[in-house]
């Protein structure tokens, strides 16, 4: 499954399927023993044992894998619940990467001795394996530092290359940060970019897409499912549309890749950005998908050594590209069990708030979505406010602010969302090692501060009022 601890010899491959199912089984408890608040076990699936055994009860704050209890700053660790952000390592993706931090440190690129081909042929194990989880040939795949740099070499380099003869650019306006700040850098070279809104619901139209094209478009650029707010772009009849007119398709796949299927082939994508640590992987690595056939031609980004077919210089990092392609092989073997049971809970997660707290609007499309990323705004609450009082639960706020800036979120204003409720928004994520216990404490921890603070709020005491606030005039001093 996974590339060996040393090239060359080993145990019978039945002696070590054994070992590495036991094994597994027994790191996933163990990383589930460090996430689990009080008496907590994940739910199994209807005539299914779950891949991982029961564990005894235990107490919060939850036990590190050394059996310590969690602590960040000499405080007990919170519930974790900001996947989007990042992922936790998988100790199945630790173990594999762990013979290529000691033993097996040969560079990749050496071509004389062993050193350097068991530490290439596990960079091509690996190169397999993330090819194998999109519908790609191996050959189609470089590996980057993450979802950031392969999103500047897909635009910026497909830009540069056709810039003689194309130099017009599509994307839209909810696309990650990186995307269009190398878009707003491209049209200080001179080309045009065309940043398409959305809908109220997040999704883009299809029609306005197509009048955005012009003759001279090289690119278009939207993301498979939005951070902020998980809504599921129609790819497939984005790639259709773009191969039609034979213009590149490019997709951050960034939070999509290991948790929906996704077949380059099939949805007609010519680039794909992945990134490690989204998907239970090591942070520091990513990779670009770039289509041979039709052939998708870059300019590289950087100069040196040539490695990646020339398009990505640097010694690639094989612990990471490992890491890399085990967790893509885990995604791929879980990816139907993990996205049930995450759907389940975010189910869980929505209506027991809903149905306990008014006014709460869930942002973004609720069909074309992935399940995970929750994003829901609670009127008459500061978001930052709630984020302080909910300080054992790890989330993320939808306002994307800084230390000199509150504006609200760009996405939340994109899709319509009102300044207020822009401020008030909350992303949960829930990924593979969350457990029905943790969706349960915070959601009752989400309930009981959201009443404490609308108590606090004359906003809040006016609606109860009856007064409709819009119908208020408001004066500033």
């Amino acid at each position: 499954m996974f590339p060996a601890a040393a090239p060359g010899g080993g145990p019978h491959e039945r002696t070590r399927h054994r070992h590495r199912h036991r094994h597994r089984h027994q790191h996933r408890d163990r990383h589930r023993d460090h996430v689990r608040p009080p008496s907590g076990r994940a739910p199994a699936r209807a005539g299914v044992t779950p891949p991982f055994p029961p564990t005894p009860d235990s107490s919060f704050p939850p036990l590190l894998p050394s059996g310590r209890a969690g602590e960040l700053g000499g405080a007990p660790r919170p519930l974790y619940m900001d996947v989007q952000a990042t992922t936790p390592l998988d100790p199945r993706v630790l173990d594999s990467m762990l013979p290529y931090l000691t033993a097996c440190y040969g560079n990749p690129h050496s071509r004389t001795h062993a050193y350097g081909w068991e530490s290439e042929a596990a960079m091509e194990r690996a190169r397999q394996q993330v090819a194998d989880l999109i519908g790609a040939d191996s050959r189609e795949i470089i590996f980057t530092s993450g979802a950031t740099e392969s999103n500047n070499m897909a635009i910026k380099g497909v830009a540069r290359f056709y810039k003689s003869r194309k130099k017009h650019i599509i994307t839209t306006q909810t696309e990650h940060k990186c995307v269009l700040d190398s878009c707003r850098s491209l049209e200080t070279e001179g080309f045009r970019i065309t940043y398409l809104p959305v809908k109220k619901n997040g999704l883009i139209d299809l029609k306005e897409l197509e009048a955005a094209f012009q003759p001279d478009t090289s690119l278009v650029s939207v993301m498979t499912v939005n951070n902020e707010i998980g809504v599921k772009q129609p790819i497939h009849d984005i790639g259709e549309i773009c191969r039609a007119r034979k213009v590149f398709f490019h997709t951050d796949a960034a939070q999509a890749i290991g948790k929906i299927p996704m077949d380059v082939n099939n949805m007609k994508i010519d680039l794909m950005s992945i990134s490690g640590h989204k998907i239970y992987g090591p942070k520091g690595v990513g990779a670009l998908y770039v289509r041979r056939r039709p052939r998708v031609r870059l300019e590289p980004l950087q100069s040196g050594g040539g490695q990646e077919r020339g398009l990505r210089s640097g010694t690639v990092p094989t612990p990471l590209a490992v890491g890399l392609g085990a967790a893509c092989e885990v995604a791929r073997e879980e990816m139907e069990y993990d996205h049930k049971r995450i759907s389940q809970l975010a189910e869980r997660l929505v209506t027991k708030i809903m149905s306990e707290v008014p006014d709460v609007v869930m942002n973004g499309d609720r069909e074309h979505r992935y399940p995970g990323c929750i994003n829901l705004s609670f009127a008459y609450v500061e978001g930052e406010s709630l984020l302080m009082a909910l300080k054992d639960v790890a989330l993320s706020s939808g306002s994307a602010c800084t230390s000199a800036s509150l504006e609200p979120s760009y996405v939340l204003r994109a899709i319509g969302t009102d300044e207020d409720l822009a401020h008030s928004s909350i992303r949960f994520g829930i990924g593979r090692f969350t457990t029905e216990e943790e969706v349960d404490y915070t959601v009752q921890k989400c309930i009981q501060h959201v009443k404490r603070l609308r108590e606090m709020s004359p906003l809040w005491e006016m609606v109860q009022d009856g007064i409709d606030l819009k119908s208020i005039k408001w004066t500033q001093h």
